[in-house]
């Protein structure tokens, strides 16, 4: 029997049906993260079920030519495939691969007008504009962003049941370190993770056989996938940059400070000669981008400088597939994740805060004696959060927490191999509860308030 994953997605469909006010859905997220087989699997809960890809039957790209209202698409559906059944307030129509004809945007507001019927779209997003998807359907439809799996979802694939979730929960609400054992396995897990990241299929392969065997080859296939991907659909922009930025990613990485520099890619490359690519590659689901902070002060949104960011792969598991053969023997043999200078770690707490909601922001002082590798924030308070490879010291957190310069930071975040504690200043955690951060913050909002 198959190995059926259990996505966070799941509960937000059936939320979603639930809900009688419910708008046309737009699934959005890279390729291979698992979009199409979630919604198939959701819509067995319905009666009737019409799926329309645009890739595999090029034929239904028609059905928009003669109007957008739901009774001419329905029909011109039925004329392509007479064998499809409309039952109303019974069927579920799913678009898929909607990259392939986006124009499709359009009826949703018909959709949502009539609601005779429910409609969910998806697909890559990587062959259009979503800003035109935005203007034609604003109002009328409802965006969830998809990932690969975080960890909590792999720790399901594994087996793990939520009341284990909960109990790291509840260590970090107590302060309470965890036992050795528990330290070593969910360790072991976290290094697991890192290695096979969150796609879907490669996710599977790993918890059937228990082993690495063929994983990397599959990792592979994915990444020149994406690069095919890119040539295919980076329409209105050159293929060669977005090419040359995504090939780039895990060089920069590697260097001491991680800053992407477009002027480091090609000789005489400049910035305005860029615009257009990091968003393209961000809105793909390919790369996740943090901006350096101006200053560590809220909000962190008018507060960033554009043209000063750090890219991480969405994955980690793919960041690592990038990689030489001799640093995948290092990496996969040793679990020497050390010796990528924290790069690896730092992509791992930039995907898992990706996931849990928090858009990604660094700061770097204009000397380079403080830098900050990522921040949070709860009601009130600016959180830096320094990941270390290495249990070695924490002078930027000791002076953003103690200078009178940022009053906005009243305690920090130390994520390590280190079990948990708080010294007053900051609060240490082990790498593997960083997907639980966010429940953590709003935990502390409402004990606040109590």
């Amino acid at each position: 029997m198959a190995l059926l994953l259990k996505r966070k997605i799941d509960d937000y469909l059936v939320e979603w049906k639930k809900n009688p006010n419910r708008l046309p859905l737009i699934v959005k997220g890279a390729r291979q993260i698992g979009k199409t087989f979630s919604i198939e699997q959701f819509a067995k809960n319905y009666k009737n079920f019409v799926e329309i890809n645009f890739v595999t039957s090029p034929e239904f790209k028609g059905i928009f030519a003669s109007g957008f209202s739901v009774e001419n698409i329905i029909k011109q559906i039925s004329m392509v495939n007479p064998k499809l059944n409309f039952v109303e307030n019974e069927t579920l129509i799913f678009f898929d691969e909607l990259q392939a004809c986006p124009n499709c945007a359009t009826c949703l507001k018909f959709f949502a007008l009539e609601h005779k019927y429910d409609v969910i779209c998806s697909g890559s997003l990587m062959g259009i504009n979503y800003q035109e998807i935005e203007s034609v359907s604003v109002g009328y439809k409802t965006d969830y962003e998809m990932y690969s799996l975080d960890f909590e979802e792999f720790l399901w694939a594994k087996g793990y049941k939520q009341s284990q979730i909960d109990s790291l929960f509840e260590n970090m609400k107590r302060l309470e370190p965890f036992t050795q054992t528990e330290m070593d396995v969910m360790m072991q897990n976290f290094k697991d993770y890192m290695l096979v990241g969150g796609m879907p299929q490669i996710v599977k392969m790993f918890v059937t056989q228990n082993n690495f065997s063929g994983l990397l080859d599959y990792q592979r296939a994915l990444l020149r996938a994406y690069e095919e991907d890119i040539t295919k659909y980076a329409v209105g922009l050159d293929k060669a940059k977005v090419k040359n930025i995504y090939e780039n990613i895990p060089a920069f990485l590697a260097k001491e400070n991680k800053k992407f520099q477009i002027s480091k890619i090609a000789h005489g490359a400049r910035n305005r000669e860029y615009i257009g690519v990091v968003d393209w590659l961000n809105d793909a689901g390919i790369v996740n981008v943090c901006y350096c902070l101006d200053l560590p002060e809220l909000p962190f949104k008018g507060n960033y400088n554009p043209q000063n960011y750090k890219l991480y792969f969405r994955d980690t598991g793919l960041l690592i597939a990038s990689l030489d053969d001799e640093s995948q023997t290092d990496l996969r043999a040793n679990k020497n994740f050390n010796t990528y200078k924290g790069a690896v770690y730092e992509n791992v707490v930039g995907d898992m805060l990706t996931k849990a909601g928090y858009p990604l922001y660094y700061y770097k002082n204009e000397k380079g004696t403080v830098v900050m590798d990522f921040f949070v924030r709860d009601s009130s308070s600016v959180i830096p959060v320094e990941v270390k490879a290495a249990d070695n010291s924490t002078a930027s957190l000791n002076s953003l927490i103690n200078s009178d310069k940022y009053p906005s930071i009243k305690y920090g975040i130390k994520l390590c191999y280190k079990n948990i504690g708080f010294n007053g200043k900051f609060y240490t955690f082990p790498y593997f509860v960083t997907f639980l951060l966010k429940r953590y913050m709003m935990w502390r909002i409402e004990e606040a308030e109590k």
